[in-house]
């Protein structure tokens, strides 16, 4: 009887030590798997050759966590991506203003004529401004990829800050012999935003159509419900613009006229839009190509 125990006793034990084998090698196996993943960068997963619940279950827990570590490696990757494009093509467009700057400071130091003086000096100070906002267009675009970062929306008129932008464009139509058709109504429209950032989008959109378009402007607000903006430009003959790439950074439709501008403009106000629970849209009827926003109209009981 004992000995059948003690027989019994020892094949459980030699079973439980072959179990116990077949663990440690399973366990190595995985760790062995684990190292050339990461050292190789490898997108397999981990493979077991037995079916323990408990190891398959460790293998299917670090499945989960190589995936996850991989997808946020692809995020940090793409950032760092999109953040030296950003400095790429700003160094580029800095570079313009720049050799200009250089250019008028060496004839401004050689030159006897008072007349010639004030001229150079007048195109250094808009070389100036066109680096001040260069720098101002990339700090706020870096400042709204910043999840963080929080827009403080209140109630605030979008007609008066439209309309006060509008005006502050009129010196710039009349230098340059834009015809503008503004059909705005005289009743204030109120929304969720937040003022300056309004201002903000309808710059760079009058900004895009003075760089890009021709001598008429047609500026149409409608609310129903919803508050509709559109602000259309006409083109020269066969212009195109991709409406589909419009609002991606860097974009330029016409790099040639776009020598002073970061290509920034548009997708900082699909940006500050957006943050305002709107959307903005692009379209190009004909020789007329329109920019348009729609964002939530605010009730004001009376």
């Amino acid at each position: 009887m004992i000995y059948a125990f003690i027989a019994t006793l020892l094949i459980i034990i030699l079973i439980l030590i072959i179990l116990l084998l077949f663990y440690r090698r399973q366990i190595i196996e995985i760790c062995r798997q684990l190292k050339l993943l990461i050292e190789h960068d490898s997108i397999l997963i981990i493979k077991t050759d037995y079916s323990f619940r408990t190891t398959n279950e460790l293998a299917e827990k670090l499945n989960q966590f190589l995936k996850k570590y991989r997808q946020e490696k692809n995020i940090i990757v793409k950032k760092e991506n999109a953040i030296a494009d950003i400095y790429t093509n700003i160094s580029h467009d800095i570079r313009t203003p720049l050799t200009s700057i250089d250019g008028y400071v060496k004839l401004l130091a050689e030159s006897d004529s008072a007349s010639e003086r004030e001229r150079y000096i007048a195109v250094i100070e808009e070389r100036v401004d066109c680096l001040n906002d260069m720098l101002e267009e990339l700090f706020t675009f870096t400042k709204l990829k910043n999840e963080a970062w929080q827009l403080n929306l209140v109630k605030c008129s979008f007609s008066r800050a439209l309309k006060e932008t509008l005006v502050s464009y009129y010196n710039e139509w009349k230098c340059t012999g834009i015809i503008p058709s503004i059909n705005v109504s005289d009743s204030e429209v109120y929304c969720m935003g937040n003022e300056v950032a309004l201002k903000r989008v309808f710059q760079n959109i009058l900004k895009n159509a003075l760089e890009h378009g021709g001598k008429e402007l047609n500026v149409i607000l409608e609310t129903d419900d919803c508050i509709k903006l559109e602000i259309g430009n006409t083109l020269s003959d066969g212009s195109f613009i991709d409406t589909d790439k419009i609002f991606e950074k860097f974009y330029k439709a016409d790099e040639a006229r776009s020598r002073t501008s970061t290509g920034l403009g548009l997708s900082i106000a699909k940006e500050f839009v957006e943050r305002m629970d709107g959307s903005i849209y692009a379209r190009q009827n004909g020789r007329w190509f329109y920019i348009g926003i729609e964002i939530p109209l605010l009730r004001i009981d009376k």
